[in-house]
């Protein structure tokens, strides 16, 4: 290799090595411009009703901070007063099944006596689990403050986006070559059209879920069905593992009512993936995304394993913004072309080795025109 190619080598190396150390911060610049994007199409649509884009742009952040007040408005005090009674209730629980295994134990063989398990010994050896989860309550509300600054950092850069878009595009643009930058602008018109169509997309498929969830935990008679509702749509916006979060609440507090009603909401959570995923995804997504559940399976394990919940959580927009950059850039800017090239030099191999002057001649001003 030349002098040349190992300082462009070495500089690919350091610049790689520098990305995966602010992988982190990345991220979230990511999360801001998700959130911009899809911010800045509600505020073209107020735009194309005759606002200006000001007034837009505000109406459009305070619809998005009403929804999220209200999401937590809506969860958190019914989660909270029924999760205090599910932490009253569980050990009510466990004192009525050692109550009746101690009964049985003397209406059993003795041989028996053996096998049955003992509740108390069992807890007792759970209690140092229960101290290192209480020991750890300082660095979980750290964790959580971290979590805080960033969301803010996030909610500032999204207000910086939408502010002036045109300026950070111009810039993220400018980094590439000159002869490149208008493939660059198409590409990110593209990214953008996805995004807003994944947006679209994701809001429908979360609304039914949710609104299936809140009927059929008021028909079952669930407590808080509607912030179960709530929940459950929200975490249908995580792909296969978000569904199977969000039963657990709801079997929690269904537990409160009798033992047998968790299996049917277990059941009815089943019945509305399955939904979900053969009716709802299929429709919706069809002319929105088009991504192969096996490559979005894969994308939510990559993501979650170097970047953590958050990167589980950005794992559908991150695949689809990498498979626009991957398709056009790696597949028809670089592979595409070099088949080509592959195949031009193969036909003037042949012509060499059986010479026509006139083929030779065609080819070459062929070859001239597009190297202009």
């Amino acid at each position: 290799m030349k002098l040349g190619q190992w300082i462009g080598l070495i500089a690919l190396v350091l610049s790689l090595y520098i990305l995966w150390q602010l992988r982190e911060v990345l991220l979230l610049i990511f999360a801001a411009v998700v959130l911009a994007t899809t911010l800045n199409r509600l505020a073209r649509s107020f735009q194309s009703l005759g606002m200006k884009r000001g007034l837009a742009v505000f109406l459009s952040v305070s619809i998005f901070f009403a929804g999220v007040i209200g999401f937590f408005w809506l969860i958190v005090p019914p989660f909270t007063q029924q999760f205090q009674e599910l932490t009253l209730r569980v050990p009510q629980g466990f004192e009525r099944i050692n109550t009746w295994v101690d009964e049985q134990r003397t209406q059993i063989p003795e041989q028996l006596v053996p096998f049955i398990p003992d509740l108390n010994g069992l807890i007792a050896e759970a209690q140092p689990l229960f101290n290192r989860v209480l020991g750890n309550s300082f660095a979980f509300v750290s964790g959580s403050l971290v979590i805080v600054l960033n969301i803010l950092l996030v909610l500032v850069l999204t207000g910086m986006f939408l502010a002036n878009p045109n300026a950070y595009r111009k810039v993220f643009v400018r980094l590439f070559p000159s002869f490149y930058r208008r493939r660059v602008e198409g590409i990110l018109s593209q990214c953008e059209i996805s995004l807003e169509r994944w947006v679209t997309g994701a809001f429908i498929a979360v609304c039914v879920v949710g609104l299936m969830s809140m009927v059929g935990l008021s028909i079952l008679g669930v407590k808080a069905a509607l912030a179960l509702g709530v929940l459950a749509g929200f975490m249908n916006l995580i792909p296969n593992l978000g569904p199977t979060m969000s039963v657990v609440p709801a079997m929690a507090i269904a537990l409160l009512d009798s033992p047998w009603k968790p299996i049917l909401v277990l059941i009815l959570y089943f019945f509305i993936q399955q939904t979900e995923s053969n009716f709802i995804t299929p429709v919706v997504m069809a002319h929105q995304v088009s991504l192969l559940p096996a490559v979005t399976l894969v994308s939510q394990l990559f993501f979650v394993t170097f970047f953590g919940f958050l990167g589980l959580f950005l794992a559908l927009p991150l695949t689809v913004v990498a498979k626009i950059w991957v398709e056009e850039v790696l597949v028809k800017d670089v592979l595409d072309q070099w088949v080509c090239n592959h195949q031009q030099d193969t036909e003037f191999l042949m012509l060499v080795e059986s010479p026509d002057i006139n083929d030779i001649q065609e080819l070459e001003v062929t070859q001239k025109d597009e190297d202009s």
